[in-house]
């Protein structure tokens, strides 16, 4: 392995490989694979870091064992493979894409089964009438044991299965599953619904990193820094706007503290204020004309545009904040307090 050259480890097939190339896109670390039919990539923003393309559950063992150093997959497959494996480090939880539950799902002929409660007395039921174990039939197997024993089933059998396991009560290999769901469509086609308590994880897109190249190999944890600082950057980015209005007044700090009037409109620190100066603008009785600037939260937008209109601001544009760089990346920084550095 070069020690100068960082591995990332992307999905090459799948419901997240896709939005993974275009996530890392909206970060500015757009993914460049000369031939298609190759498992190699760059991201020419950092030029260090080789890009192999893996099966989603390959990446967690790769990065296991020390093969690849950073990877980016599914949370569901983390816990079910690396629920032992000391190595793989969670350096980034949600990546806000490729959500989906892990449920248990029974039959919608099983009208009085709604909560795991129910799955016990059924699981019971199985084991005195019909002299056998509750079938499960799952791809999720450790994680569903948990689940099951956690929540009082014990008389059951794991039915490991690939593919449509949501056909398997229909054919008759399993009599309920545990299974990932993102809209419920694919359930409900086969005649099933998920236990309204049933709800194993919830998942989505991660990104994970062998714990012992964090702590040996610097080019690695520097590689991490960069991921973290920009990935944190861009999900806070999509929790703001930046609005700029013209506003008329006496001075910038009577400016100022009008915008500021309105808790919605005080921004991350306060309103950017500076004069305008154009023939067209005029300075008169009622005060100068001012430019204000405040990057406001995108759940008060409409509340702060409201309060600037109220205040005489006009010709306000609104433009989408890509990054917001706090001080510290919250994830880096969870990092080195994880590898004392």
């Amino acid at each position: 392995m070069n020690e100068s050259h960082v591995t990332l480890a992307l999905p090459s097939k799948g419901a997240i490989a896709e939005p993974t190339l275009d996530f890392l896109r909206s970060c500015d670390l757009r993914v460049v694979q000369t031939n298609p039919r190759q498992y190699t990539a760059t991201i020419p923003a950092l030029p260090h870091v080789d890009v192999l393309f893996q099966r989603v559950g390959d990446i967690v063992y790769k990065v296991a064992d020390g093969t690849v150093d950073l990877g980016i997959t599914g949370l569901d497959v983390v816990h079910e493979i690396a629920g032992g494996l000391d190595d793989v480090f969670i350096l980034h939880e949600n990546l806000r894409y490729g959500a989906c539950q892990l449920v248990v799902a029974v039959p919608e002929a099983w009208i009085d089964v709604d909560t795991m409660a129910d799955v016990v007395d059924v699981s019971l039921d199985f084991r005195e009438h019909k002299h056998r174990n509750l079938r499960v039939a799952t791809k999720f197997t450790n994680l569903a044991r948990q689940f099951l024993h956690r929540h009082g089933v014990h008389h059951f059998t794991l039915v490991e299965a690939e593919g449509a396991i949501e056909a398997a009560p229909m054919l008759g290999y399993g009599d309920i599953i545990v299974d990932l769901s993102a809209t419920g469509t694919t359930l409900r086609e086969n005649h099933l619904k998920p236990i309204s308590d049933g709800v194993v994880l919830e998942s989505n897109a991660c990104l994970i990193g062998n714990l012992r190249r964090l702590q040996q190999c610097a080019p690695v944890l520097n590689t991490a820094r960069v991921l973290l600082e920009v990935i944190d950057a861009a999900l806070n980015g999509r929790n703001y706007y930046q609005i700029t209005a013209n506003i008329r007044g006496a001075s910038a700090e009577a400016v100022a503290h009008a915008v500021a009037a309105n808790t919605t409109t005080r921004g991350l620190q306060g309103p950017t204020v500076a004069p305008i100066f154009a023939a067209n603008t005029p300075e008169s009785d009622d005060g100068q004309w001012y430019s204000i600037t405040i990057i406001v939260k995108s759940v008060h937008l409409i509340d702060a545009v409201s309060h600037l209109r109220s205040i005489g601001g006009t010709q306000t544009t609104v433009t989408p904040v890509r990054f917001v760089f706090m001080a510290q990346s919250p994830s880096f920084t969870r990092l080195t307090e994880v590898l004392k550095i």
